[in-house]
């Protein structure tokens, strides 16, 4: 059984913090989350790497919209890698398609060639593509090393049955990492139909509520915080969730 690892999507230092000392295993930086996450400041990478013990991973994204970038845009991606790089990170998330919404092999394998020898996370970007094996074949030839995925759905528990496909057909190839409308409610449930051993959530709190992370073409949202007390709580349903799931597994064979 792989280690489970649950990532918190963070757009401050304060909610970089909050996610250490509830538990979070890694940290995804970026800025803009109400509308999908973009690159964020590196004066704000390095202070976040410095203040924390716990992996920092930067999204690399020019703009919020479509995945299919420009020469110029490319460009600023391939620059955004190397700061990554400079300011101490330890991956990226990032990602390309093209106009045809299919996985952009060479864009995306030049970013994970650029980001070595930092990790990299194919992003949601894979949720896109018209045909989900496909693009599963094509991010694994970019050289990633994980894939973060709702199963080309609107959120994680609309797409289970695709994450759980998705993860069966990777294999020991790619870590799958399921993401996209986690929440505490649903979290249980998406661990118990997926089988996945890697979670990625904001756990965001908007107006004294727990709200998930928005998809990458939401509308802005009011202001939002990262309790510690969520991650805790994320993180012991998790690992509840998952030692239940393999009992029952070898309990039936």
């Amino acid at each position: 059984m792989n280690a489970l690892s649950f990532e918190l999507c963070v757009e401050s230092l304060e909610a970089a913090r909050a996610a250490e000392a509830g538990g979070a295993d890694r940290i995804e930086l970026c800025a803009g989350l109400a509308h999908g996450g973009v690159t964020p400041d590196f004066n704000l990478v390095a202070a976040t790497v410095k203040a924390v013990s716990i992996p920092v991973f930067v999204l690399i994204r020019p703009r919020p919209g479509s995945f299919h970038f420009s020469e110029e845009e490319y460009g600023l991606m391939c620059v955004q890698v190397d700061a990554a790089k400079k300011a101490g990170a330890a991956g990226i998330a990032a990602g390309a398609l093209q106009t045809d919404r299919r996985v952009d092999v060479t864009r995306s394998r030049k970013l994970v060639e650029l980001a070595f020898p930092m990790k990299a996370t194919f992003h949601r970007a894979f949720d896109e593509a018209p045909n989900l094996a496909e693009a599963l074949e094509d991010v694994i030839a970019t050289g990633a090393d994980c894939l973060l995925t709702s199963g080309g759905k609107s959120d994680v528990l609309a797409g289970v049955e695709s994450i759980a496909c998705v993860r069966e057909w990777a294999g020991n190839r790619l870590d799958v990492m399921a993401g996209g409308g986690l929440r505490l409610e649903n979290l249980g449930e998406v661990v118990r139909r997926t089988g996945v051993t890697l979670l990625h959530s904001s756990l965001m709190r908007r107006n004294g509520g727990c709200c998930a992370e928005n998809r990458h073409d939401a509308t802005p949202s009011c202001n939002t915080v990262l309790l510690e007390a969520d991650v805790r709580d994320a993180i012991r349903l998790f690992h509840e969730e998952f030692k239940a799931r393999e009992a029952l597994r070898l309990q039936t064979g």
